[in-house]
C-alpha cells in the first residue's frame, strides 16, 4: 500500500481529514452523542449504553482524546469524559467553512 503525501496538502486539508477520519466510525459518533446527552460520563457507562466491550470504547476514546474532542478526568479508579467545548467549536467553525461554496447542481456533468 502506498505511502499518503500529505506533504503535498495544505495544513487546514490535512488537519480536516484528520478530524474527519477520526469521527468516521459509528461507535465514535454514539459516544459522542452519549457524552453530549449527559455532559460528562464514566467509561463504564459507555460499555452499558453501546453494549461493546470495554476494550473497544477505549480504544474509540483514545482516537477521539487524539483530536482532542474530548477530555478526561481521573476520578478515583474511573475516568469521567466531557467534552472539550473550544475544541467542538474549532470542528465545527472547520466544516462551516469546508462547507460554506454552494454547489451548483446545473453545473453537473
Amino acid at each position: 500500500m502506498g505511502v499518503t503525501k500529505t506533504e503535498i496538502f495544505t495544513e487546514q486539508q490535512n488537519h480536516l481529514a484528520t478530524t474527519l477520519k477520526a469521527l468516521a466510525h459509528p461507535a465514535r459518533i454514539a459516544i459522542l452523542q452519549y457524552i453530549i446527552r449527559q455532559n460528562a460520563c464514566i467509561c463504564n457507562d459507555l460499555v452499558d449504553e453501546l453494549g461493546l466491550a470495554q476494550a473497544t470504547i477505549s480504544q474509540h476514546l483514545k482516537e477521539l482524546k487524539n483530536i482532542g474532542i474530548i477530555k478526561g478526568n481521573i476520578e478515583g479508579t474511573s475516568v469521567c469524559y466531557c467534552i472539550d467545548e473550544d475544541v467542538w467549536r474549532q470542528i465545527k467553525k472547520e466544516l462551516n467553512i469546508f462547507f460554506v461554496d454552494n454547489v451548483g447542481v446545473d453545473k453537473c456533468c
